[in-house]
């Protein structure tokens, strides 16, 4: 897939905000957070307590009888939407992180959860967990769906239904100072030392890329790290080359790192389903679970009346909208890279 142009987030992003590996993993406890959301018609605060990530904007929702009617009785009745999030240890902004007020659970994946379970007359809860963690929330049935920039592919469709909602691209991280470019040919990558997040798609086509070129006579290190801060340690300290992570999430820390000693750059961006599919972010349920098509349904009803470019325009990300939210569209083939 051809290289994008570098993309960054707005300018004025100003917090000290905990970083991490985008669509990916590492350990720690749960621990719940809460956010302002009303069944029927009410108000959804996208970008509240984002401290300079998001441009806030109040967007009124009002329940969707007919799609709500779409929902399994036991959720409907039961009037609360359960959702999965990956945030922890550190959080991704400006995809899921820890509001201003130490304690809300915000960012682009939890805003647009709120506005879903708007649509459908429900109420969301979080829970928050590491990625590992949240599948084992959503195949246990704990949790309902998972909002947490997690890419469609073949693979997890074994386990989970998707409801796509956000082009899914990679961006290869590397200092400013390094001239360092990735074109779309894996070869590239020869001699360097990489860090991804365990457990991701982004790993998965690393890996197989270093495969490719082992049976060339070539190779690459790839390191893990637990969190973005070390990882952005390990890149400014030179331990590393480049970071392959999610696109948002790069973008911010770039942002993040302009007015540093060791100002970070994007040098090449790569399709998350690889080489021949724009892959794609989407809400995740339990196979069979009958949510997928009414989540589909309420994301499309906000593309239709507009709420959903103001929702991506307030975490800057209006460059990942799709014109439709699909039920299990084809994603990351299970062997492709």
């Amino acid at each position: 897939m051809s290289v994008k142009p570098l993309r960054l987030l707005a300018p004025a992003l100003a917090a000290a905000l905990g970083l991490a590996l985008s669509a990916c993993a590492s350990s720690a406890s749960n621990h719940p957070a809460t956010a302002p959301a009303a069944a029927g018609s009410g108000v959804v605060h996208v970008g509240s307590l984002s401290n300079g990530a998001a441009t806030p904007v109040e967007l009124s929702v009002a329940q969707q009888d007919q799609i709500r009617a779409e929902l399994p009785a036991s959720i409907r009745d039961g009037g609360q939407l359960r959702v999965a999030i990956g945030d922890l240890p550190a959080g991704t902004p400006p995809l899921f992180f820890v509001g201003s007020d130490q304690k809300t659970l915000t960012g682009s994946e939890p805003d647009l959860a709120r506005l879903v379970a708007g649509v459908l007359g429900l109420k969301p809860a979080f829970d928050n967990a590491n990625w590992d963690n949240m599948f084992v929330a959503i195949d246990s049935g704990k949790d309902a769906v998972g909002f947490a920039n997690i890419t469609d592919t073949e693979k997890r469709k074994e386990k989970y239904d998707f409801a796509s909602y956000r082009e899914d691209n990679l961006g290869f991280e590397v200092l400013k100072s390094n001239p360092w470019t990735f074109g779309g040919d894996y070869r590239a990558l020869a001699g360097k030392t990489i860090a991804v997040g365990s457990g991701t798609n982004q790993e998965k086509i690393l890996l197989e890329w270093q495969t490719k070129l082992r049976a060339e006579g070539k190779d690459f290190s790839v390191k893990y790290y637990p969190d973005a801060n070390s990882t952005l340690l390990a890149l400014t300290s030179g331990k590393i080359d480049i970071f392959l992570g999610a696109n948002p999430g790069v973008a911010y820390q770039v942002t993040q790192t302009a007015k540093s000693p060791t100002p970070t750059r994007i040098a090449g961006e790569y399709s998350g389903a690889g080489g021949s599919l724009q892959g794609l972010i989407a809400a995740t349920t339990k196979k069979d679970s009958g949510l997928a098509k009414p989540i589909a349904d309420a994301i499309n009803y906000l593309i239709q009346n507009g709420d959903y470019a103001k929702w991506l325009a307030a975490w800057n990300l209006g460059d990942e909208a799709v014109q439709t939210s699909q039920v299990n569209p084809p994603g990351l083939p299970i062997t492709n890279s």
